[in-house]
């Protein structure tokens, strides 16, 4: 968790101004009990009215200097940690944002949600603790032994004895609870994962009906991570009776043999008083320790998964010294490319060979599971190979920087994503700079003019949390426009027409060979009619091209290729 704190940096002066104002307030504190003592020996005994007045305004005085302290403490600290906090999740989400697909799925999208929030908080939460506590806790134990001793020495040995055994207590609770706090944490992503699952995939639930069963994977969730936590508070539960214990056995103990002391004539009234009340501030000064025990083992294990994520080196990063493409715009070769996921036991491409030039159609075609997506997937270095080199414009894409490599290609993944915000919004999302003019062409190309025109506020129409109002084909329409908008060197179609009926995909595919005539188009598709009028057709069959040419040629050359086709199309269309 320290290693967190240099992000604390920023907010030092806040920090400092806060230990200042705690360490005050403790004097305040301290110095308290002594005035009262000096009230009782002096003022009461003594039946001095004046003195009483003077020193009881006094302490009115102290006691409210030390309330503008710990006023001002808490107001610094909340301002500290809600700054530490809010820069933290600045951080992770920035270098999240760097991670290849290969970090997302080591890790999980609901774990680094519950890490970016509920991770955060339980540290914030600590931080804010600790401003007040870390110098308060110390100081008002030191100080009130100090005190205490000066007040009678012999009466303070009650102390030597009663310390160790709650710092015994506290540190056998803790030690019970530490691994319990970890696993919480465990259980809140699980909860998480659950509850994302259930809730984008609803519409299937649905249809299945399997809501009984979902509700039951909730319910079993749910119920680890109540378990648990109930676990760990019981635990914690017997923190506070057995202060209280304590604490009380400590008062009786005092006030017994400080009486047999007051007796005997080696103490004054006052100054046991006083040292009840130092004793007091001692024993209150462990349980903010105590409680320090109780959310720093949770923040711990917060503070490891945070910087899990952010010792994390992203796979994929720009070359020490990158080039930038020469002159050819648009040329994509694959040599002798392999590629494994992490933990597969077989390729999911290898000894991959072609090339896609500008002002051509390359379509990819082949089985479900042969390798299609993770083939396009290496061109805008999602992953990155491990054997063979993808050449873009004459240059790896190892050796050029990310953000000039994918300036070049217009991508439409296989599952179409919309963010929420106006309908003009997520087209520019592709070029923000884009005209109204540029916008309104790309829609008309990807064939989206028409349903955009019937909506209630055209352009400005609002999109919904991941697209929800709109149908499977218009989303992918939107994403067609959205890479079209960009007037890309390259463009890569990710099974993006499988939601739009035949005439519109005609309609597109016609608009497209218009609108790509100078950029070079690879589209991946498991339409057989889709592919037929491509320049160059690569089919792929477990992990390997089974072929490349044109249809004709493929339909005397390739059997995977003609098992294809005679199952999607009659005898008279192939004809």
């Amino acid at each position: 968790m320290i290693k967190l704190f240099r992000h604390l940096k920023p907010y030092r002066w806040l920090v400092a101004a806060v230990l200042v104002l705690v360490f005050f307030q403790t004097l305040s504190e301290l110095y308290l009990p002594t005035l009262m003592a000096d009230i009782v020996d002096v003022g009461v005994v003594k039946g001095d009215t004046p003195y009483i007045w003077r020193i009881g305004l006094f302490m009115l005085l102290v006691a409210l200097g030390g309330m503008i302290c710990s006023i001002g403490a808490s107001y610094y600290s909340s301002k500290a940690a809600s700054g530490f906090g809010k820069s933290l999740r600045g951080k992770v989400f920035s270098h999240v944002s760097n991670f290849s697909l290969e970090e997302f799925d080591k890790i999980g999208t609901a774990s680094l949600i519950t890490r970016t929030t509920n991770d955060i908080t339980q540290i914030q939460q600590v931080l804010i603790m600790m401003l007040r506590m870390m110098v308060m806790a110390p100081m008002m134990c030191i100080g009130g032994i100090i005190m205490a001793v000066s007040k009678d020495a012999k009466l303070s040995l009650i102390l030597v004895v009663i310390m160790p055994v709650l710092a015994a207590a506290i540190f056998l609770i803790a030690r019970k609870g530490i691994p319990l706090f970890k696993t919480i944490q465990k259980k809140i992503d699980r909860l998480n994962l659950v509850m994302r699952e259930e809730l984008t995939g609803m519409r299937v639930i649905r249809s299945f009906n399997r809501i009984n069963h979902e509700k039951k994977r909730f319910e079993t969730a749910n119920f680890e991570l109540t378990d648990t936590s109930i676990k760990v508070n019981k635990i914690m539960a017997f923190m506070m009776p057995i202060m209280m214990l304590v604490m009380n056995v400590s008062s009786v103990a005092i006030i017994w043999y400080g009486g047999l002391r007051i007796d005997a004539g080696h103490m004054e009234v006052g100054d046991l008083m006083a040292f009840l009340q130092y004793a007091m501030q001692i024993m209150f000064s462990l349980i903010m320790v105590s409680m320090m025990f109780v959310m720093i083992p949770r923040a711990s294990a917060s503070a490891v998964r945070i910087n899990e994520v952010l010792d994390m080196v992203p796979v994929i990063k720009d070359a020490d010294e990158p080039v930038h493409a020469g002159e050819q715009k648009g040329y994509v070769e694959f040599r002798n490319v392999s590629f494994s996921y992490p933990g597969a036991e077989q390729p999911a491409v290898q000894d991959i060979s072609f090339s896609a030039n500008p002002g051509e159609v390359t379509a990819i075609i082949g089985g479900t599971g042969s390798g299609k997506s993770t083939l396009i997937s290496l061109i805008p270095r999602f992953y990155d190979v491990d054997g063979g080199r993808v050449l873009v414009d004459g240059m790896d894409v190892r050796d050029l920087p990310q953000e000039e490599l994918r300036a070049k290609i217009g991508f439409v993944p296989q599952k179409a994503v919309l963010f929420t915000g106006t309908i003009q919004d997520n087209i520019r999302y592709g070029k923000e700079e884009a005209s109204d003019e540029e916008v309104r062409h790309a829609a008309k190309i990807a064939q989206a003019a028409d349903f955009i025109g019937e909506m209630e506020q055209g352009y400005d129409s609002i999109i919904a949390q991941g697209g929800s109002n709109v149908s499977g084909g218009q989303k992918q329409r939107l994403s067609i426009a959205r890479a079209l908008v960009r007037g890309a060197e390259i463009y890569i179609f990710d099974d993006s027409f499988s939601a739009l009926d035949f005439k519109t995909d005609a309609k597109l595919r016609a608009a497209l060979k218009d609108e790509t005539r100078e950029s070079t188009v690879i589209i991946v598709a498991q339409r057989v009619s889709t592919v037929l009028d491509a320049d160059r057709i690569i089919v792929m069959n477990e992990s390997r091209i089974a072929g490349i040419g044109t249809h004709h040629e493929l339909m005397g050359t390739c059997d995977v290729y003609r098992e294809i086709v005679y199952s999607q199309l009659s005898e008279e269309e192939i004809a």
